[in-house]
């Protein structure tokens, strides 16, 4: 793997064309994850009752506020990453200086974790105006550098799924047999208990059950050995997933 300081001018390089778009994307990431937390979290909560005494809102905010760091980095990695690809050749320009494929890929994924960390810190802006907010200032960072790890692990994952996607076509399949269900089996909406045996197995498999499960517990302040599992499971996912990345997106780049 051949790495250099060139990373953070490939990251400079998409924060200073990010500039253009700033107000709109800001505007694109709360939309969704907002409506979320209005009809579920409002609406749908009203009839609900209490989740571990508080109202329904209260368990609904970390899970959305992890999931939005999920979808901001994944589609980043995967149509933005394939315009500047195909359609911009951007990476047959920066690989012809001396940034390296490796070095173009990998800003990218920085790139992604970090508009990913911008979703969720909106979120969790709008999640404090509303009351709903860390139970300390070190939950806080907590919070800021799960988003980190989960922006960058998924923005990975994106990066694999582009290095091998002929069209934009290709990304449905990721986004509605992967991205859709991790969603909602994740227990962002309702708590995984209430699930049968089998699908709570079966959520084990999908790093948003870990991150959300991390998220409650730094929204909370409760926390138990068992997130020291969903850590290094979110850790060592996202170790494999930039390492193939990098491999796969390599060798499309440098036939």
């Amino acid at each position: 793997m051949n790495l250099s300081y060139r990373v953070y001018h490939v990251f400079v390089r998409n924060l200073v064309s990010y500039k253009r778009f700033v107000l709109t994307t800001f505007l694109v990431s709360l939309i969704e994850p907002l409506f979320y937390l209005i009809t579920f979290g409002i609406g749908m909560g009203a009839y609900m009752g209490l989740f571990g005494g508080k109202p329904y809102l209260f368990f609904l905010v970390p899970g959305v506020l992890v999931s939005s760091v999920m979808m901001s980095s994944t589609f980043e990695c995967l149509y933005g990453t394939f315009v500047k690809m195909v359609h911009e050749r951007l990476y047959d320009s920066l690989i012809a200086t001396p940034v390296s494929a490796e070095d173009a890929i990998a800003g990218d994924i920085a790139w992604g974790a970090f508009r990913g960390l911008i979703s969720g810190t909106l979120m969790m802006l709008v999640a404090m105006a509303m009351g709903i907010l860390p139970v300390s200032l070190l939950s806080a960072l907590l919070l800021l550098a799960l988003m980190v790890f989960v922006g960058g692990l998924f923005a990975s994952l994106a990066m694999i799924v582009t290095s091998f996607a002929p069209n934009f076509d290709f990304f449905n399949y990721y986004s509605e047999l992967v991205i859709t269900p991790m969603l909602f089996f994740s227990g962002v909406f309702f708590p995984l208990d209430r699930f049968p045996a089998w699908m709570k197995t079966f959520s084990q498999f999908m790093p948003l059950t870990h991150a959300v499960a991390i998220s409650r517990a730094v929204f909370s302040g409760v926390y138990n050995s068992g997130l020291v599992l969903n850590f290094l499971v979110i850790f060592a996912l996202e170790a494999f997933a930039f390492y193939f990345g990098l491999k796969r997106m390599k060798k499309r780049l440098i036939k």
